[in-house]
């Protein structure tokens, strides 16, 4: 496959950046969106060039550390895919692809197509845990007994990765879907209940601290969300957010 790539260049958050194009003419159906990065890195390093950052770990679609907008959407074209895991094959010989890092006030770029997201780190600090002995005897997990419904609906909100597609997804910039996911994932659970005030008061208030702009309720976070955190975590928040408020 030939590829023409038109590629967000950055030499850091104060810099004026601009796009830049690359033409590569031996792009694999079967390589994935960064294994073809990867390429073009080899060619740029090859010609003495500086090549073009990029953040990733795992590259397996749960680190969520592969943050970049394809075309125009968050890790890409393919729903519920991270950009690690949205393979060339997704793409035709001839296209001309646009990357470009996440944009959002929070999320600073650092260079070329990594942004620095340790606001949300900053979010979770603010409230994402719970109370626990560590004191060597810890209680058994299952001598709480938990609903069904309940477990699952709070492991589907802790799939939440925090690439924070959500954000750039929003016209707002809204960190209101990864916010209520972390938020969830314990208020569904006995064990989250010993900070629930508290929990949900500051993570918001951590939140708007960031920059972070307002729910718009369109549901964009939801659609470009990997892993597919329901905006039912949105609403949940809202309501735990309102009953602290009553508390305080």
């Amino acid at each position: 496959m030939k590829i023409k790539l038109n590629v967000w260049r950055q030499k850091d958050a104060t810099s004026k950046g601009a796009m830049v194009s690359y033409d590569l003419d031996h792009v694999e159906a079967d390589m994935s969106f960064l294994e073809m990065i990867d390429v073009l890195n080899e060619e740029l390093i090859s010609k003495g060039e500086e090549p073009v950052e990029f953040d990733h770990d795992c590259r397996e679609g749960i680190c969520g550390t592969c943050s970049m907008t394809i075309n125009g959407r968050p890790h890409g074209p393919q729903h519920r895919t991270t950009a690690c895991q949205l393979h060339m094959r997704s793409f035709s010989d001839g296209d001309t692809i646009t990357v470009e890092p996440f944009r959002a006030a929070a999320f600073p770029v650092i260079k070329d197509l990594i942004v620095d997201r340790s606001a949300f780190d900053r979010i979770q600090q603010a409230g994402g845990y719970i109370s626990v002995n560590t004191s060597g005897n810890p209680v058994d997990a299952n001598a709480i007994p938990i609903e069904k419904e309940h477990a699952d609906l709070s492991f589907n909100a802790a799939t939440c990765i925090g690439c924070g597609a959500c954000v750039a997804a929003c016209k707002n910039a809204s960190a209101m879907l990864f916010t209520s996911a972390k938020v969830s994932q314990y208020a569904l659970l006995p064990q989250g209940q010993v900070e629930a005030t508290t929990r949900v008061l500051n993570m918001v208030k951590q939140m708007d601290l960031e920059g972070f702009g307002n729910c718009t309720n369109t549901g964009a976070c939801e659609v470009e969300c990997p892993k597919g955190i329901s905006l039912e975590n949105i609403a949940r928040l809202n309501r735990e957010y309102l009953s602290a408020s009553l508390k305080k």
